[in-house]
This record gives structure tokens, sequence and C-alpha cells, in this order.
């Protein structure tokens, strides 16, 4: 087996947003100030088993989003712990305002829970592929902002945001994709997880885009290329110091999302370095684009996203740094 790869056995299958339906039963049972909101979305969020242990710590809102924010805002100010779950796209879009005046301005205890973000939403189209939430969400004063990179990952950050006080969006996924982080990885909000050392590149990534980051950088060690992989789980807080210690070896670094490159992680970490340590960048990320219906892995490899592009853009950014 590959060195790089090897670090990471796939340990089966599954989509992000069961560990989020699975880790939510676990808080039920552990912490009854816990309260599931949903939008008509039960079964999608996997909240089926939340409401079967716990009906009475279970508000179904119906398609009325904005309402959901209110309610959770409300609980919030009760003592209770509102995780409010939908869409990505009606969880921040549909709802910015609510947000921002409801949760964020009073910086209320609300935990906005958001499955079928980004291009792997596959089929269901451009409508529903917000491909902006991450910056929309970052640019709330006090919002902690965390999107997940696999079912374990997005589990503990499910248990975490429980104990974390304060407004927070959690973005997760529809499709199946590969369990590769260890069950008991450590996950800590605002703590990025350096999964891989290197000295040439650093592959700087979050969300799905961190498994294919993992296969581009085994490619680049055996075309002799030695890159670093850093998983930015939280987008906001930054983990500055991870950054600056990764850039501080390596001189020069890829950010790879499923977001658009205008307002996302690839922004926030050109921002930090042009006030920090210049270096060159390059972007994986959606160009300024809509999305549109086809199978998740199409829908990768048409708007490049996929390992090939990550190892591409590594080749550009490290002829930058040597000239």
């Amino acid at each position: 087996m590959s060195s790089i790869l090897g670090k990471f056995p796939v340990l089966g299958n599954k989509d992000t947003r069961s560990g989020f339906g699975a880790a939510m039963t676990r808080l039920g049972q552990q912490n009854p100030a816990v309260i599931a909101l949903c939008a008509d979305l039960t079964g999608s969020l996997k909240l089926n088993d939340f409401e079967k242990q716990f009906p009475d710590r279970f508000i179904q809102c119906g398609i009325s989003e904005a309402n959901m924010i209110g309610l959770a805002a409300g609980l919030a100010t009760a003592g209770h712990i509102p995780f409010a779950t939908t869409f990505a796209n009606f969880a921040t879009g549909r709802v910015y305002d609510q947000i921002r005046q409801s949760v964020a301005y009073s910086y209320k205890n609300v935990k906005i829970c958001a499955s079928h973000a980004g291009l792997t939403l596959g089929e269901d189209g451009a409508t529903h592929q917000i491909l902006e939430d991450l910056g929309l969400m970052r640019m709330l004063p006090g919002m902690t902002v965390i999107n997940t990179a696999d079912y374990n990952q997005t589990y503990a950050a499910t248990l975490a945001l429980a104990s974390h006080h304060g407004p927070a969006y959690l973005r997760f996924g529809r499709p199946v994709l590969p369990i590769f982080l260890a069950e008991d990885r450590p996950f800590i909000i605002g703590k990025a997880d350096l999964l891989h050392q290197g000295t040439d590149v650093t592959l700087v990534c979050t969300g799905h885009l961190v498994w294919e980051c993992i296969q581009a950088a085994e490619q680049l060690e055996a075309a002799g290329i030695s890159a670093e992989v850093l998983n930015i789980h939280t987008i906001k807080p930054l983990d500055e110091a991870a950054l600056g210690a990764s850039l501080s070896k390596t001189r020069c670094a890829v950010v790879a999302e499923e977001h658009q490159i205008n307002g996302g992680l690839g922004d926030l970490v050109a921002h930090w370095v042009a006030q920090n340590t210049p270096a060159p960048l390059e972007f994986v990320g959606v160009k300024d684009s809509f999305g549109e219906s086809g199978t998740p892995d199409q829908l990768m490899v048409k708007y490049g996203l996929k390992a090939t592009n990550v190892v591409a853009a590594a080749q550009r950014v490290l002829k930058r740094k040597q000239a």
C-alpha cells in the first residue's frame, strides 16, 4: 500500500449527514438540553432516530426555515441547545436575515447544521447546490464555521458543538464517500488537523476536498514532490498558527474547497498570507459559476475539484515559488 494513502485506510463508505444523525442521537442520550429542529427534512438530515427516541425534544417546523431560526433563537434564550437543521441552501441563503438579526447579533447559542451542500448534492441542480454558504456564514461576527471531511469527523464535530457556547454553522453533505479518518481522531474546534507532513507545498483543504488532497499528495510524492496536507475543518476561527507553521516550511500552498473561490477558504487564507507571510498560492474551487444537475463525481470532474486538479495546481505554484 502506498505511503500516504496507507496512513488513511478506507474504513467504509458513508455520507457525512449520517455522521451528524448518529451524533444527534448520542447527544440526545447525553444532554437533555439538546433540541433538534427540522424543516420537513427529517430523513434527509438522518434525524429519524432522534425523533423516535426524544419526541418531546424534536420540533418539526415544516417548510418554514425563517420561523425555525426564530424558534431556535428563543429556545437558546431559555437555556436550551437548539440544533436547527435543513439543506445548506435553505439554512443560509434563504434565512440570512434571521440568522444575522436573531442569532449572530445577540450571540445566541444556536447550532445551524446544514446538509446537501456544494456540487456533490448532485442531481438536484444549481438551485440547491449552494456554493456561497461558507463565505456568508464566516462574515457574521462571532459565528463559528465548520466544514467536515468524512462520517467520523462529522460525528465528532457535532458532539463538540454541543459543548461549544455561541452561534455555529456546521456544513456536511449528501454523497456516500470514503471514511478515512479514525473514529478516535481528536477533533478540536479551531484547531487544524495536520494529516501529513511535507516540505515542498502545503495542500490546505476542507470538507470533501480533504480526501482528494490526500490522493493528490500521494500522486505528488510519486513524482518526487513532498506535500503537506492540512485539513482546515474549522473555517472560522482559522488556525493561523498551524497555517503559519506549514507555510514557513513549504513557502507555497494550494487551497482546495467545494465552494466558490470568491469568499471561501481560499480568500481567507490569501488574506492571512498577504498580511503575515507572502507566498504564492493557487486555488482549486468553483470559479464564479453556478452548478448544474449531474452525479457528484461528474460535477467534481467538470468543475475541476478532483485530485488531478490539485496536483496540477501544486505543480503551478511550485513553478511560481521557484521563479
